[in-house]
């Protein structure tokens, strides 16, 4: 990246910290040059605190690390987009965000990471990895039958019944896709391939 650290006197830039799932703004940061490349190198992010006048780790006291998924630069080259995966909340009030903002978008690709750490984790009391470690066969057969009981409830007038057993299809689903090796994104880009 080139980045251009001479537009300000300090040599820093801002840096923007974004969900990689679902594009949620979490906070802004500033960063120079050396912070870039520890950001790089440790996978974590890194900022230049002006308040402790030298490099700080987000989440050095708290734990609440920034993993780097994606860095960006915008088209002046003086600001960073960072795409991270949180391991806590964001902000040292413990909200989410430093915005206080809620978001709801893309819930289901948060579950797909929910369902892909339990099983990456080996998370032994989990439902998700117990049926994933019973292999594609017995995954398939779990979403053929909840397929099924969707059908089945479609053709009832209980919207309760229908809605919980689609929730149903779609996690199931979710642990198909990861034990065929796919993601969410993997379909998605399929079927914006047949938008033509």
């Amino acid at each position: 990246m080139n980045i251009d650290f001479n537009k300000t006197s300090d040599g820093l830039v801002p840096v923007i910290i974004q969900n990689y799932l679902n594009n949620q703004v979490w906070m802004l940061g500033y960063i120079n040059e050396d912070a870039v490349n520890k950001t790089q190198e440790l996978g974590k992010v890194i900022f230049f605190s002006r308040s402790k006048n030298r490099l700080w780790t987000k989440g050095e006291e708290s734990g609440n690390f920034l993993e780097v998924k994606s860095l960006a630069l915008d088209c002046d080259n003086d600001t960073i987009l960072i795409k991270a995966k949180p391991f806590g909340p964001t902000c040292h009030t413990a909200s989410v965000t430093s915005f206080n903002e809620v978001s709801n978008h893309d819930f289901i690709y948060e579950l797909e990471q929910t369902i892909n750490d339990r099983i990456d984790f080996d998370n032994q009391e989990s439902y998700t990895n117990k049926l994933f470690k019973k292999a594609i066969n017995k995954v398939a057969q779990k979403v053929g039958e909840e397929a099924v009981e969707l059908v089945i409830e479609a053709k009832d007038s209980n919207d309760d019944l229908f809605l919980n057993e689609a929730a149903d299809l779609m996690y199931h689903y979710l642990i198909l896709l990861k034990a065929k090796g796919f993601q969410l994104d993997d379909v998605e880009n399929v079927l914006k391939s047949r938008e033509k």
